[in-house]
């Protein structure tokens, strides 16, 4: 049986002001408002024989992962956390040491939760010829017919026929130059690095002690202490952040002489910048890709995206323009492989809109920053039934909660007590509190903050039910 492994970490910064390093893209509904890229990952494996899969994400993004495993009916999965990014090769070993474990021997599926694929029959069909090939003890990596001469992706040359559908492995070759790729691709023995592989966990961790012993001896030593905390696998953090940082290609992959290429054609993109997504997303008649409530008149060849509020467009052609609570992006498509450089500025002048959006999940729900000004700040929250916040105190501000909807069972102090629709309460600086919603339906509720400072750093937490420090 097949153990899916989806690699969820990653930023994404090209896609801001979308992306964002607490939401990066793998968590949005890029493609398809209705769910998110991790999640239509998991819905391509349905109809594959296959175990509940491993989730291998960033710490700070755990609770995200957790809640859309939970949104797509995922409850078993694992997902195990690295306390630092160490680039593939590591993450693939964490996941098959884990399998492992238990004296078992599977075939991993290791999947980028980032990806687009149109025809999921054609993955699952590519799949199905990769197994045999795989449960012989070689390494699979799945090869992208390519469709234009792009610079942007690394190639596989193919070599001879390995088994009917599979092919050994000529060559791993860097990004080409333009005219390097159209000659790749006019010889038809050339395929596009996906990213996606398959190989029996064993096998996997043999080639890797072979080639880099070192990276395989940090994450035995991660996992060897490992605990389990809620959803979530912790590994040591000394020892992972120990760990010499490669890609799976470059530790193993491009080393091995069991290396297989699977290709497949079946509407594959990695969604790495607005022009992309441009290029994957239903068109007018103008080429336009419009999303929200945009008015577009003499637009051509222009991607809209408006999350919140009304976008009109006017004699333009080949932008891209995205809205959000907190920010808006205007650009040309040819362009927009340096939205990085405006995350690099935001990240310069010490602000905050390349971090979080205006909306920040929480495990016991979100809340919306909705106004702020010299000393206050005016939240909107939504607490989710049966979740508790923190008990915590403030050291510089004073909070006021007016009750929107729902109920709040409120800890203020030595005192605990009940606040319905309509009602209010008052928690005063340093001040024990928490808040908990017992009721069956979403707490909504405003929260009027005001005091000299109010970062949110400015939280002293007593107790945590969700591991928070």
């Amino acid at each position: 049986m097949l153990h899916p492994v989806i690699l969820a970490g990653g930023t994404g910064s090209r896609l801001w002001p979308l992306s964002r390093q607490l939401n990066p893209k793998q968590f949005l509904a890029l493609v398809d408002r209705d769910q998110s890229m991790l999640q239509a990952t998991l819905g391509r494996l349905s109809g594959v024989k296959a175990s509940d899969p491993t989730i291998i994400c960033n710490d700070e993004h755990r609770f995200l992962a957790a809640e859309q495993m939970r949104q797509a009916g995922c409850n078993e999965a694992r997902i195990i956390l690295e306390p630092v990014g160490r680039n593939t090769a590591p993450a693939i070993a964490l996941a098959a040491l884990e399998a492992t474990a238990g004296g078992q021997d599977p075939v991993l599926l290791v999947l980028a939760a980032d990806h687009l694929i149109a025809d999921v029959g054609a993955f699952q069909q590519q799949v199905a010829v990769a197994l045999p090939r795989a449960e012989q003890g070689k390494l699979i990596t799945f090869g992208i017919v390519p469709t234009s001469p792009e610079t942007g992706y690394g190639y596989i040359q193919r070599g001879s026929d390995a088994a009917e559908g599979a092919y050994e492995v000529s060559r791993f070759v860097e990004k080409p130059d333009l005219a390097t790729a159209e000659r790749y691709v006019a010889s038809e023995e050339y395929l596009w690095n996906s990213g996606m592989f398959m190989f029996r966990a064993s096998r996997y961790l043999e080639e890797l002690g072979k080639f880099r012993p070192d990276i395989l001896e940090a994450c035995r030593a991660a996992m060897v202490a490992t605990a389990k905390d809620m959803d979530f696998v912790r590994v040591d953090v000394d020892a992972f952040e120990a760990c010499p940082e490669d890609s799976v290609d470059y530790a193993v992959m491009e080393q091995t002489k069991d290396a297989v290429v699977v290709p497949l054609d079946a509407g594959w993109s990695d969604i790495g910048s607005w022009s992309s997504l441009w290029s994957v997303s239903d068109r007018d008649a103008e080429g336009n890709a419009l999303s929200g409530d945009v008015i577009a008149e003499e637009t051509e060849d222009t991607l809209v995206r408006a999350d919140n509020r009304l976008v009109a467009t006017l004699g333009v052609r080949d932008l891209v323009v995205v809205e959000t609570k907190d920010a808006v992006l205007v650009a040309h498509k040819d362009k927009v492989q340096n939205v990085k450089k405006v995350v690099e500025r935001l990240k310069s002048d010490a602000r905050h809109e390349h971090i979080n959006h205006r909306e920040v999940y929480r495990p016991w729900g979100i809340y919306d920053s909705i106004d702020n000004g010299h000393r206050y700040q005016v939240k909107r929250i939504t607490v989710k039934p049966g979740q508790k916040l923190s008990l915590q105190m403030h050291h510089h501000r004073a909070e006021h909660w007016i009750v929107v909807s729902g109920t709040a069972k409120v800890t203020n102090g030595e005192k605990s007590y009940l606040v319905t629709e309509n009602q209010s309460t008052y928690i005063p600086i340093g001040q024990v509190h928490t808040l908990e919603n017992p009721g069956v339906i979403n707490l909504e509720l405003i929260e009027v903050q005001s005091g000299s400072y109010l970062g949110e750093d400015d939280i002293v937490r007593f107790e945590d039910r969700y591991g928070r420090e």
